[in-house]
């Protein structure tokens, strides 16, 4: 049975006051609640234009109820392909881009991180049964799913910041996806 150990109260103080010993922290356990289905498993899964199964849990079939009134939802999922050596880089450059600054890696999307632990937005399509169609889940065949989110409109700040080298990024995708559409 999967379960997450919470530190007592004390322990909670100490590590507010920056007394507590960081690495001492209890590791958290999660069972997942189900895996994603791909047409293939050599779909590109930067394709944001595919559609995904997410095949949920049976017993969990109740806790999907009411989800059909979303159009969208965050998908939280486990990225169990990313390689131990590669959670162990703190830095990294946005895609392996050398153009790119080097940066720390909660400030990318990249999946190489201490916990890789993945979240998209997607389209919910259909919901039948234990199953949800999905349009945009940028995860691989088989891929474990800790929790689903219904997206709501608060989510979103209005006034998004976001740094210049990801907007040099985004700008640099719009080119490509323009030039491969002729």
């Amino acid at each position: 049975m999967a379960s997450l150990i919470r530190p007592s109260f004390d322990v909670l103080k100490q590590i507010h006051s920056g007394v507590y010993n960081m690495s001492q922290i209890v590791e958290i356990r999660m069972k997942p609640i189900g895996y994603v289905r791909r047409t293939t498993k050599e779909e590109d899964v930067k394709d944001r234009s595919l559609v995904s199964k997410i095949v949920i849990r049976k017993n969990l079939v109740e806790a999907l109820e009411g989800l059909e009134g979303f159009s969208h939802l965050y998908v939280v999922f486990y990225m169990h392909k990313v390689p131990e050596k590669e959670k162990k880089e703190l830095k990294v450059r946005p895609r392996g881009r050398t153009d790119l600054p080097l940066l720390g890696v909660f400030a990318t999307r990249t999946a190489f991180r201490p916990n890789p632990i993945g979240l998209t937005l997607v389209e919910l399509l259909e919901r039948r049964g234990n199953v949800l169609f999905v349009r945009g889940l940028d995860a691989f065949d088989g891929t474990p799913v800790l929790d689903l989110k219904p997206a709501d409109s608060r989510d979103m700040g209005g006034n998004l910041r976001v740094p210049r080298w990801l907007k040099k990024l985004h700008e640099n995708d719009s080119q490509v996806r323009s030039v491969s559409k002729h």
